[in-house]
Protein backbone atom coordinates (compact mmCIF):
# COMPACT_ATOMS: atom_id res chain seq x y z
CA UNK A 1 0.00 0.00 0.00
CA UNK A 2 2.93 2.52 0.78
CA UNK A 3 3.47 2.34 -2.84
CA UNK A 4 0.94 4.78 -3.71
CA UNK A 5 3.61 6.92 -1.78
CA UNK A 6 5.84 7.01 -4.37
CA UNK A 7 3.56 7.12 -7.30
CA UNK A 8 1.41 10.06 -6.15
CA UNK A 9 4.60 11.96 -4.76
CA UNK A 10 6.57 12.05 -8.02
CA UNK A 11 3.08 13.30 -9.78
CA UNK A 12 3.02 15.87 -6.95
CA UNK A 13 7.11 16.64 -7.53
CA UNK A 14 6.17 17.41 -10.95
CA UNK A 15 3.21 19.17 -10.64
CA UNK A 16 4.78 21.95 -7.93
CA UNK A 17 6.78 23.89 -10.17
CA UNK A 18 3.83 23.89 -13.17
CA UNK A 19 1.33 25.18 -10.67
CA UNK A 20 3.96 28.00 -8.64
CA UNK A 21 4.37 29.14 -12.33
CA UNK A 22 0.85 29.25 -13.82
CA UNK A 23 -1.53 31.98 -13.40
CA UNK A 24 -4.10 30.13 -11.75
CA UNK A 25 -2.42 30.06 -8.30
CA UNK A 26 -1.36 33.81 -9.30
CA UNK A 27 1.94 33.73 -7.09
CA UNK A 28 2.84 37.16 -8.37
CA UNK A 29 0.16 38.86 -7.06
CA UNK A 30 0.64 37.58 -3.07
CA UNK A 31 4.31 39.14 -3.43
CA UNK A 32 2.58 42.34 -5.04
CA UNK A 33 -0.22 42.80 -2.83
CA UNK A 34 0.05 41.90 0.76
CA UNK A 35 -3.65 41.80 1.68
CA UNK A 36 -3.91 39.06 -1.07
CA UNK A 37 -5.46 35.79 -0.23
CA UNK A 38 -6.27 32.66 -2.41
CA UNK A 39 -9.85 31.93 -3.89
CA UNK A 40 -10.69 29.29 -1.43
CA UNK A 41 -9.64 31.14 1.98
CA UNK A 42 -11.31 34.28 0.62
CA UNK A 43 -14.61 31.70 0.10
CA UNK A 44 -13.92 30.35 3.76
CA UNK A 45 -13.36 34.05 5.41
CA UNK A 46 -17.72 34.04 6.74
CA UNK A 47 -17.34 30.67 8.85
CA UNK A 48 -13.40 31.10 9.42
CA UNK A 49 -13.81 33.44 11.83
CA UNK A 50 -11.04 35.56 13.51
CA UNK A 51 -7.56 33.70 13.76
CA UNK A 52 -5.47 35.92 15.06
CA UNK A 53 -3.11 34.23 17.56
CA UNK A 54 -4.07 30.74 17.08
CA UNK A 55 -1.21 28.12 16.06
CA UNK A 56 -2.47 26.43 12.62
CA UNK A 57 -1.47 23.82 10.60
CA UNK A 58 -2.69 23.17 6.73
CA UNK A 59 -2.01 19.50 5.77
CA UNK A 60 -1.31 18.83 2.17
CA UNK A 61 -0.37 22.34 2.09
CA UNK A 62 0.78 22.11 -1.78
CA UNK A 63 2.54 25.39 -2.51
CA UNK A 64 1.36 26.90 0.17
CA UNK A 65 -0.68 29.92 -0.87
CA UNK A 66 -3.53 28.93 1.40
CA UNK A 67 -1.18 28.73 4.29
CA UNK A 68 -0.05 31.97 3.89
CA UNK A 69 -3.34 33.14 3.54
CA UNK A 70 -4.39 32.18 7.09
CA UNK A 71 -1.05 33.61 7.68
CA UNK A 72 -2.22 36.91 6.74
CA UNK A 73 -5.58 36.44 8.72
CA UNK A 74 -3.22 36.66 11.74
CA UNK A 75 -2.95 32.87 12.46
CA UNK A 76 0.69 31.19 13.23
CA UNK A 77 0.89 29.09 10.12
CA UNK A 78 3.04 25.36 9.99
CA UNK A 79 2.38 23.41 6.80
CA UNK A 80 3.37 19.86 5.92
CA UNK A 81 3.25 18.02 2.48
CA UNK A 82 4.87 14.69 1.31
CA UNK A 83 5.86 16.66 -1.65
CA UNK A 84 9.84 18.49 -1.24
CA UNK A 85 8.97 19.87 -4.84
CA UNK A 86 6.36 21.59 -3.44
CA UNK A 87 7.22 22.37 -0.14
CA UNK A 88 10.18 24.25 -1.82
CA UNK A 89 7.82 25.97 -3.91
CA UNK A 90 5.67 27.00 -0.56
CA UNK A 91 9.13 28.50 1.22
CA UNK A 92 9.68 30.54 -1.67
CA UNK A 93 6.65 32.26 -1.13
CA UNK A 94 7.03 32.42 2.17
CA UNK A 95 10.37 34.08 1.79
CA UNK A 96 9.47 36.47 -1.01
CA UNK A 97 6.57 37.90 1.47
CA UNK A 98 8.33 38.29 4.48
CA UNK A 99 5.77 35.62 6.11
CA UNK A 100 7.20 33.44 9.22
CA UNK A 101 6.15 30.07 8.63
CA UNK A 102 6.88 26.42 9.25
CA UNK A 103 7.00 23.74 6.85
CA UNK A 104 7.55 20.41 6.81
CA UNK A 105 7.99 17.76 4.20
CA UNK A 106 6.23 14.34 5.27
CA UNK A 107 3.35 12.23 4.90
CA UNK A 108 -0.17 13.32 6.74
CA UNK A 109 -0.04 10.40 8.13
CA UNK A 110 3.02 11.00 10.46
CA UNK A 111 2.05 14.58 10.73
CA UNK A 112 1.77 14.03 15.16
CA UNK A 113 5.29 12.57 14.93
CA UNK A 114 6.59 15.38 13.09
CA UNK A 115 4.65 18.52 14.56
CA UNK A 116 4.08 17.28 17.82
CA UNK A 117 1.05 16.10 19.94
CA UNK A 118 -1.92 18.33 20.94
CA UNK A 119 0.06 21.62 19.56
CA UNK A 120 -2.58 23.55 17.20
CA UNK A 121 -5.53 25.29 18.13
CA UNK A 122 -6.68 25.38 14.12
CA UNK A 123 -6.07 22.34 12.00
CA UNK A 124 -7.21 23.45 8.48
CA UNK A 125 -7.40 21.19 4.90
CA UNK A 126 -7.78 22.67 1.80
CA UNK A 127 -9.61 20.96 -1.36
CA UNK A 128 -8.68 18.43 -3.21
CA UNK A 129 -6.45 16.72 -0.36
CA UNK A 130 -8.72 13.89 1.22
CA UNK A 131 -8.98 11.70 -2.17
CA UNK A 132 -5.29 11.13 -1.68
CA UNK A 133 -5.42 9.09 1.25
CA UNK A 134 -6.40 5.47 1.70
CA UNK A 135 -7.68 5.77 5.44
CA UNK A 136 -10.11 8.67 5.95
CA UNK A 137 -10.36 6.60 9.59
CA UNK A 138 -6.43 7.20 10.30
CA UNK A 139 -6.38 10.75 8.59
CA UNK A 140 -9.44 11.47 11.89
CA UNK A 141 -6.95 10.41 14.04
CA UNK A 142 -4.01 12.53 12.78
CA UNK A 143 -6.21 15.09 13.39
CA UNK A 144 -7.60 14.63 17.04
CA UNK A 145 -3.92 13.80 17.43
CA UNK A 146 -2.85 17.47 16.80
CA UNK A 147 -5.58 19.46 18.12
CA UNK A 148 -5.09 20.94 21.66
CA UNK A 149 -8.58 20.29 23.22
CA UNK A 150 -11.13 22.78 22.50
CA UNK A 151 -8.95 23.07 19.28
CA UNK A 152 -10.70 23.39 15.50
CA UNK A 153 -10.42 21.40 12.58
CA UNK A 154 -11.66 23.44 9.43
CA UNK A 155 -12.11 21.52 6.34
CA UNK A 156 -13.70 22.67 2.65
CA UNK A 157 -13.61 19.64 0.38
CA UNK A 158 -14.72 18.72 -2.67
CA UNK A 159 -17.73 16.40 -2.51
CA UNK A 160 -18.00 13.21 -3.28
CA UNK A 161 -20.99 12.66 -5.00
CA UNK A 162 -18.27 15.23 -7.48
CA UNK A 163 -15.51 12.51 -7.37
CA UNK A 164 -18.41 9.83 -8.47
CA UNK A 165 -18.66 11.42 -12.07
CA UNK A 166 -16.96 10.68 -14.90
CA UNK A 167 -16.61 14.47 -16.58
CA UNK A 168 -15.11 13.95 -19.54
CA UNK A 169 -18.89 12.79 -21.01
CA UNK A 170 -21.64 15.05 -21.55
CA UNK A 171 -23.61 15.20 -18.94
CA UNK A 172 -21.27 13.80 -16.54
CA UNK A 173 -22.40 10.53 -15.32
CA UNK A 174 -21.55 8.43 -11.84
CA UNK A 175 -18.70 6.05 -12.78
CA UNK A 176 -16.55 5.90 -9.49
CA UNK A 177 -17.48 4.41 -6.35
CA UNK A 178 -18.95 7.14 -4.09
CA UNK A 179 -17.35 5.23 -0.99
CA UNK A 180 -13.84 4.40 0.61
CA UNK A 181 -12.63 1.14 -1.28
CA UNK A 182 -9.43 -0.73 -0.37
CA UNK A 183 -7.43 -0.78 -4.26
CA UNK A 184 -6.82 3.08 -5.14
CA UNK A 185 -8.48 4.33 -8.55
CA UNK A 186 -5.72 4.59 -10.68
CA UNK A 187 -5.61 7.47 -13.76
CA UNK A 188 -3.02 8.55 -15.91
CA UNK A 189 -3.47 11.73 -17.57
CA UNK A 190 -0.47 14.21 -18.82
CA UNK A 191 -2.08 17.55 -17.70
CA UNK A 192 -2.80 19.05 -14.29
CA UNK A 193 -6.04 21.41 -13.28
CA UNK A 194 -4.20 24.57 -13.67
CA UNK A 195 -3.32 26.76 -17.01
CA UNK A 196 -0.08 25.00 -17.99
CA UNK A 197 1.59 23.73 -21.26
CA UNK A 198 3.61 21.74 -19.07
CA UNK A 199 2.93 17.70 -19.50
CA UNK A 200 3.84 15.77 -16.28
CA UNK A 201 6.24 13.20 -16.68
CA UNK A 202 4.99 11.46 -13.46
CA UNK A 203 1.81 11.20 -15.09
CA UNK A 204 0.12 8.35 -13.05
CA UNK A 205 -1.84 8.97 -9.43
CA UNK A 206 -3.61 6.62 -7.21
CA UNK A 207 -6.96 8.15 -5.23
CA UNK A 208 -9.77 7.56 -2.89
CA UNK A 209 -12.98 8.55 -2.57
CA UNK A 210 -14.76 8.89 1.15
CA UNK A 211 -18.54 8.86 1.27
CA UNK A 212 -19.67 12.22 4.16
CA UNK A 213 -20.70 9.41 6.68
CA UNK A 214 -17.63 7.94 6.62
CA UNK A 215 -15.93 11.18 7.16
CA UNK A 216 -18.08 12.87 9.59
CA UNK A 217 -18.33 9.45 11.92
CA UNK A 218 -14.38 9.24 11.27
CA UNK A 219 -14.19 12.45 13.26
CA UNK A 220 -16.63 11.72 15.74
CA UNK A 221 -15.35 8.17 16.49
CA UNK A 222 -11.34 10.21 16.76
CA UNK A 223 -13.04 12.74 19.53
CA UNK A 224 -14.27 15.57 17.42
CA UNK A 225 -17.27 16.96 18.05
CA UNK A 226 -19.11 18.79 14.57
CA UNK A 227 -20.04 22.38 15.02
CA UNK A 228 -20.88 23.10 11.25
CA UNK A 229 -21.81 21.22 8.31
CA UNK A 230 -22.60 23.20 4.97
CA UNK A 231 -22.72 21.39 1.04
CA UNK A 232 -21.99 23.97 -1.61
CA UNK A 233 -23.06 23.61 -5.08
CA UNK A 234 -19.62 25.18 -6.30
CA UNK A 235 -16.07 24.87 -6.51
CA UNK A 236 -12.87 26.88 -7.09
CA UNK A 237 -12.24 25.57 -10.62
CA UNK A 238 -13.94 24.41 -13.53
CA UNK A 239 -14.64 20.49 -12.06
CA UNK A 240 -16.45 19.37 -15.32
CA UNK A 241 -15.45 21.18 -18.46
CA UNK A 242 -18.13 22.19 -20.76
CA UNK A 243 -20.78 21.72 -18.32
CA UNK A 244 -19.15 24.98 -15.74
CA UNK A 245 -19.46 28.64 -15.67
CA UNK A 246 -18.29 30.84 -13.52
CA UNK A 247 -20.36 32.28 -10.94
CA UNK A 248 -21.57 35.83 -11.67
CA UNK A 249 -21.01 37.14 -8.50
CA UNK A 250 -17.98 35.20 -7.51
CA UNK A 251 -15.68 34.38 -10.82
CA UNK A 252 -13.92 32.33 -8.32
CA UNK A 253 -16.46 29.50 -8.49
CA UNK A 254 -17.36 27.34 -11.03
CA UNK A 255 -21.36 26.06 -11.13
CA UNK A 256 -23.50 23.85 -13.17
CA UNK A 257 -24.38 25.66 -16.12
CA UNK A 258 -27.91 24.40 -16.45
CA UNK A 259 -29.55 23.49 -12.71
CA UNK A 260 -26.92 24.26 -10.93
CA UNK A 261 -28.30 22.94 -7.69
CA UNK A 262 -28.46 19.40 -9.08
CA UNK A 263 -24.86 19.04 -7.91
CA UNK A 264 -23.26 19.30 -4.19
CA UNK A 265 -20.01 20.46 -5.33
CA UNK A 266 -17.87 21.19 -2.17
CA UNK A 267 -18.85 20.86 1.46
CA UNK A 268 -17.41 22.20 4.82
CA UNK A 269 -17.38 21.01 7.81
CA UNK A 270 -16.04 22.16 10.86
CA UNK A 271 -15.28 20.23 14.48
CA UNK A 272 -14.27 20.90 17.63
CA UNK A 273 -11.87 18.69 19.83
CA UNK A 274 -13.54 17.36 22.91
Amino acid sequence: MDDYLTVNRANWDSRAPAHAASPDYGIERFVADPAHLSKVVAFDLPRLGDLTGLRGVHLQCHIGTDTLSLARLGARMSGLDFSSASIAEARTLAERTNTPIDYHIAPVYDAVEVLGAEAYDLVFTGIGALGWLPDIRRWAQVVSGLLKPGGRLFIREGHPMLWTLDETVDPAVPRYSYFEQEEPLVFTAPGTYVQTETELPASTTHEWNHGLAEIITALMDAGLRLTQFVEHNSVPWNAIPGQMTQDPDNDNEWRLTTDPDRLAATYTIQAIKG
